[in-house]
């Protein structure tokens, strides 16, 4: 997959610099919400319970105009994804095998109160189809739309908070003290990259405004992207999607 899609970027730039039609280079910045979604069958408690987070998402793009209204946009981008949970939320047992003993009955997922973020980052090549409407002689509205690849960079949990750990979600059970010493602290940073698969693919899409300096283009664009893959190797980790909205500002200088 990642060998297509190098080869693929590698064909557009070489036909959009050589041939006639208009070709655009530039940058673009701006941030990410993620958040990382699961099925709404999936009766996983790890999976569950995300809400969005906040991130960098920046990186090249390159448009290569069709005609006056239709263009091939591709880019590479540094995009930020993953999510957050605050409050109480289940834990693989397993992480306590250390402490609990051998041979102790203890259900699949303990419980506890704290926090926890997870910092998936991602190189992305999103390969889109672009329309353009124009506004007036300087405005033009845009909608783009297609697949991409993600490259998984790395990934964490940042967890903190201090509290008791139970058998339930209702916190009504306390895991015993003999069992497991409490209160415990959750405060570290874990690397997850290995538990996790290190390639994604899926949908991004999005609208924007764009405003002609001269033979440039300056933009704003509003975007979303969802990956197809549950992220896992794992599936006693959970079973989540990747997805995220992104506002950028960029700037194309045009070449031919």
């Amino acid at each position: 997959m990642k060998n297509f899609y190098f080869s693929v970027l590698c064909v557009l730039f070489y036909t959009a610099v050589s041939a006639q039609n208009d070709f655009y280079l530039g940058v673009k910045a701006g941030v990410s919400i993620p958040n990382l979604t699961s099925g709404s069958g999936n009766s996983n408690p790890v999976a569950n319970g995300w809400s969005s987070s906040l991130g960098p998402y920046f990186g090249l793009a390159s448009v290569y105009t069709l005609n006056q209204k239709w263009a091939l946009q591709v880019e590479l981008n540094y995009a930020s994804q993953g999510g957050k949970k605050s409050g109480v939320q289940a834990i693989p047992t397993a992480d306590f095998a250390s402490s609990i003993p051998p041979g102790v009955q203890v259900p699949t997922y303990l419980y506890a109160n704290f926090k926890t973020v997870a910092r998936l980052n991602y190189l992305e090549l999103p390969v889109m189809i672009k329309y353009s409407i124009p506004l007036n002689e300087k405005f033009d509205f845009f909608i783009n739309a297609g697949p991409y690849a993600g490259l998984l960079l790395s990934a964490k949990n940042v967890s903190s908070g201090t509290g008791n750990v139970y058998l339930d979600a209702q916190e009504t059970q306390q895991i015993p003290t003999q069992l497991l010493p409490q209160p415990v602290s959750f405060a570290g940073t874990q690397d997850i990259k290995s538990s996790l698969k290190q390639f994604n693919t899926g949908i991004q899409g999005g609208v924007g405004i764009s405003l002609k300096i001269k033979n440039n283009l300056l933009f704003f664009a509003a975007s979303g992207n969802y990956g197809f893959i549950a992220i896992q190797k794992n599936s006693s980790d959970g079973q989540n999607n990747t997805g995220a909205a992104t506002a950028t500002l960029g700037y194309l200088i045009k070449f031919n």
